[in-house]
């Protein structure tokens, strides 16, 4: 089938050990952020991939396409009640999960900064031009784990959605770095496979913005692979993690 010839050929040798971590279980930790509170089980990776932009008390932070809401809570953890944190996602349906998880999960002084809205992502950048100092965008993506695991998904997987895709990612990414405010940080995060959702994505949006530069992330997980531009864990060498992939951009001050 397409979907494992073509990672056949992005992972060579190593894609029957991953073709055979990303059949298996994942890793999740447990957040829980007081007693009566709805914990929320996240995979490892993505808190890593939250945790990445470095979020602090008293900033204004985006949560781009937030749905169901696992790293907002981790952002809103990271604020302590203090700034704003906007929590969006453009599907109503995932809008309202994304509101039950933060009503559900967090406690009353950390949800009171904390904004939920269902705009268009793409329109960021027109609407609320240089309005945040940190954004996080976990971009829709292939969700290739999720499709191994659907025959119907898996049926009518192509590369030429793959490609789609990652031109609404590119226009994500433009949208999130005209919003980013200058000295804002940004992380952009998916759990594809394919460098053309990941770090392919990221180069073009460094050379049509030239106000943008990549910024290295330290402390990796054990097991991760640093690719050109970011992070990428995967299961295979992540003890389950994954697969999350995830690199850090920052906008200079002039």
């Amino acid at each position: 089938m397409e979907f494992f010839d073509y990672f056949e050929e992005v992972y060579g040798d190593r894609w029957p050990a991953l073709l055979e971590a990303l059949k298996g279980e994942g890793r999740a930790v447990k957040l829980q952020f007081g007693d009566g509170l709805e914990p929320y089980y996240l995979d490892e990776a993505s808190v890593f991939a939250a945790k990445c932009l470095s979020v602090a008390p008293g900033m204004d932070v985006l949560d781009m396409c937030a749905a169901p809401g696992g790293k907002t809570l981790v952002l809103a953890s990271m604020l302590q009640g203090e700034g704003s944190l906007q929590s969006n996602d453009r599907s109503p349906d995932r809008k309202t999960r994304l509101s039950h998880v933060i009503e559900n999960s967090l406690p009353p002084e950390w949800r009171s900064v904390v904004k939920v809205t269902g705009y268009d992502g793409m329109k960021f950048g027109l609407h609320k031009k240089e309005c945040y100092d940190r954004i996080l965008l976990d971009a829709p993506c292939s969700s290739d784990r999720h499709v191994l695991n659907s025959p119907s998904h898996l049926e009518v997987w192509s590369v030429k959605r793959v490609k789609r895709l990652s031109v609404e990612q590119g226009a994500l990414l433009a949208s999130a770095v005209d919003a980013l405010r200058p000295g804002g940080e940004l992380v952009y995060g998916t759990c594809a496979l394919s460098p053309l959702e990941n770090d392919a994505v990221v180069a073009k949006i460094l050379k049509k913005r030239p106000a943008m530069r990549s910024v290295r992330i330290e402390n990796i997980p054990e097991g991760a692979d640093r690719t050109e531009l970011g992070v990428h864990i995967l299961p295979d060498r992540a003890c389950g993690c994954g697969p999350i992939y995830c690199a850090k951009l920052m906008k200079s001050e002039t």
